[in-house]
């Protein structure tokens, strides 16, 4: 199995000269964060299509092994909500914005849906449908972009599989129908820690494990202290080693298949106060001797 521990983002004002040395220039925190963790979450993709440029710079800033998480798009989780035929070319859009670029750097796909999205079965089906489960399917799926995209790029070879991990935050969610349908189409559901009124289970629906830790004190903030470090750190063991932790917390009754291994992805986005980057080191440390 692969274990890597991250952070969610990396450009963050309050972390220069804490986190990054005094005077290294902005252009070159990608660098530097990527040799301090093994995985970043990229989240202007969540906000607005990024240009082929972007995604071939990130991919060269980067070492050989590093690998990132890639968050889908708002406009699609947050406004279409995937209720009518836009859903379709925009997240063509978002294939050929340059996403494959990453090409062995690209891990995982994270879709974060608002608090206020209720589950609906069938809507939620089909976004799960739309989601292309390899690198032939997304070039296929990207073919079919619009003018929004100004410099279409989805020209990767191969066919590599590609994976998909859901955060919701709606106790709607809380129904076995709900792991049942991400097992199906072979989609991790994120184990989400917050300080805040957001649904948290740890059903294994997929072979890899998506983790996002948003804070110890408030909302992206507050260090995770020891304890609580150690028990993910046990969790995460667990997981990668293909069981569940004995109190495992599930929204649906029946345990998962037992595996021999399963991949594990974790990112700290407690990054209100310098607390991220600090804390997955000292998580990694833990995991990983």
């Amino acid at each position: 199995m692969t274990v890597r521990i991250g952070i969610s983002g990396w450009r963050y004002a309050g972390w220069r000269g804490v986190f990054y040395p005094p005077k290294l220039p902005q252009r070159r925190e990608l660098e530097y964060a990527s040799r301090q963790v093994d995985t970043i979450e990229i989240n202007g993709s969540h906000y607005s299509l990024q240009s082929i440029e972007s995604w071939q710079a990130w991919h060269d800033a980067v070492p050989d092994d590093f690998v990132f998480a890639v968050k889908g798009p708002r406009y699609l989780t947050h406004l279409l909500r995937f209720r009518d035929e836009k859903a379709v070319p925009a997240m063509a859009n978002f294939y050929a914005s340059g996403v494959l670029a990453l090409r062995r750097k690209l891990g995982p796909f994270l879709w974060q849906f608002p608090p206020n999205f209720r589950f609906d079965a069938e809507r939620f089906d089909r976004f799960l449908s739309l989601l292309p489960k390899s690198s032939r399917e997304a070039r296929a799926l990207a073919a079919q972009h619009d003018t929004r995209v100004r410099s279409p790029w989805y020209g990767t070879k191969g066919n590599s599989r590609l994976r998909h991990a859901v955060e919701v935050r709606h106790d709607s969610f809380c129904t076995a129908e709900f792991p049942a349908l991400l097992r199906e189409h072979r989609v991790a559901l994120v184990v989400s820690h917050a300080i805040a009124d957001w649904p948290y289970a740890e059903d294994v629906t997929s072979d890899f494990i998506y983790m996002r830790l948003h804070g110890a004190d408030a909302l992206y903030s507050g260090a995770y202290p020891d304890a609580s470090l150690d028990r993910w750190a046990a969790r995460i063991y667990a997981w990668a080693h293909g069981r569940e932790p004995a109190d495992a917390v599930r929204i649906a009754p029946q345990p998962p298949r037992r595996a021999t291994r399963r991949d594990v992805y974790c990112y700290f986005d407690n990054d209100k106060k310098v607390n991220a980057p600090f804390d997955a080191k000292r998580l990694r440390e833990r995991v990983i001797p």
